[in-house]
């Protein structure tokens, strides 16, 4: 029987291999380039969702679902939006339409120590310790691939950090980047035998992207290798010009993780089923802006409770990550209560949840009958409240 030896094929103008070959077992690795489903990691890499709003300055989870936008120092706070990607960009012909971008304030002070500028995001622990990936294992790979742009031309940085037992950090670089320009990044990233990973739903596993870290947190330290984690050195020391530079710009777009040491075509996913991952760490339940004319958005069923409050049990469209707590935006007759009579209130609350439902309660200048049922609106355009589980 005739028989074939080789250590990888690759095309004639290929710069990676389409099939490799382990000597020792031969099992084979595959660079597939196709769309099967369930390969990324992340929720929301396209950026498709942003139940909170599309723009904001404030810091943590304030504009895109999943993904914190965090900066300290400032003269002037950055602004954390969804933004349009560019038609005619190599980003938009390959469907993306949406980005994450960090703009820079006025840091007219220059670039402190502490000052920073950065992009997180979180994964459950058991949605990493279930993929597949052998993250004790020096030759079992994940890989990490995303589009990036800034409006300053310098070398970013970023790492993949690990969060149980004693913590790891995998700091990379982006290279240098042509201002203003789209730039494919991949980083190939094998397991460690110190990385520990619980079977959770606690904070397992982070990927962090910085458009600037002061000295505070930055230092000698060996790119694309694990080390353990210290606080006060992520990354080398950034060039300071995004920062010092008025409304400089730093965005992504296209964030794919996934099992394997080669990085597959994006998985896109339709907006429905991003919105269904997202819900699990944030739901919005009223939005008054969402409703029809005045404001109008329906809220709750429920009875009241004596003549001053009521409550209602509303059941949450996904299972939530934990017990959800209320985020929620009050204010002078924000709120509306049909009990044989119209009445208007101030303040809706938090009573008691789980992660299938949650029981909410209004009050303040309520006026109803006692143990009569009734419904419940919104009404005001700035009357918001949304279901959090956030890691």
């Amino acid at each position: 029987m005739s028989e074939i030896k080789v250590n990888s094929i690759k095309g004639v103008a290929a710069t990676a291999a389409a099939l490799s070959i382990n000597n020792t077992d031969g099992t084979c690795t595959a660079n597939i380039t196709n769309n099967l489903s369930n390969r990324n990691l992340v929720i929301n890499g396209a950026f498709l969702i942003a139940q909170r709003g599309t723009s904001s300055t404030t810091n943590a989870y304030s504009s895109v679902d999943r993904w914190r936008g965090d900066d300290n120092g400032t003269d002037e706070q950055t602004t954390k939006s969804q933004v349009d990607v560019a038609s005619g960009t190599t980003p938009y012909t390959l469907g993306f339409r949406k980005a994450f971008r960090l703009t820079n304030g006025n840091q007219t002070s220059g670039a402190g120590t502490t000052d920073h500028a950065t992009m997180t995001h979180y994964f459950e622990a058991q949605n990493m310790s279930n993929s597949g990936w052998n993250y004790i294992s020096a030759t079992s790979y994940i890989t990490l691939s995303f589009w990036v742009k800034a409006s300053v031309a310098q070398n970013y940085y970023g790492y993949v950090r690990t969060h149980d037992g004693s913590s790891y950090l995998y700091p990379f670089e982006t290279g240098s980047l042509t201002a203003d320009t789209w730039t494919k990044v991949t980083k190939t990233i094998p397991g460690n035998s110190n990385l520990t990973i619980n079977n959770d739903n606690g904070v397992g596993f982070s990927i962090f992207l910085s458009a600037y870290r002061g000295t505070d947190q930055t230092g000698s330290i060996t790119l694309n290798q694990w080390g353990a984690y210290d606080s006060t050195v992520r990354a080398p020391d950034y060039a300071t010009t995004w920062w010092t530079t008025n409304d400089a710009t730093f965005e992504i777009t296209g964030v794919q993780l996934e099992v394997g040491s080669v990085a597959t075509d994006f998985e896109h996913r339709s907006f429905d089923q991003e919105l269904t991952l997202c819900q699990r760490y944030y739901q919005v339940i009223a939005k008054g802006s969402d409703g029809t004319a005045g404001a109008r958005a329906p809220l709750v069923s429920g009875q009241m409770w004596g003549t001053t409050g009521f409550y209602g049990v509303l059941p949450l469209k996904t299972k939530m990550r934990t017990l959800p707590s209320l985020d929620v935006v009050n204010g002078t007759n924000y709120w509306q209560v049909y009990n044989n009579t119209t009445d208007t209130c101030d303040t809706l609350a938090y009573n008691n949840a789980s992660p299938e439902a949650i029981s909410l309660y209004l009050s303040g200048n309520l006026s109803g009958t006692a143990y009569v049922g009734g419904w419940s609106r919104t009404n005001n355009a700035a009357a918001f409240v949304a279901a959090k589980a956030e890691l």
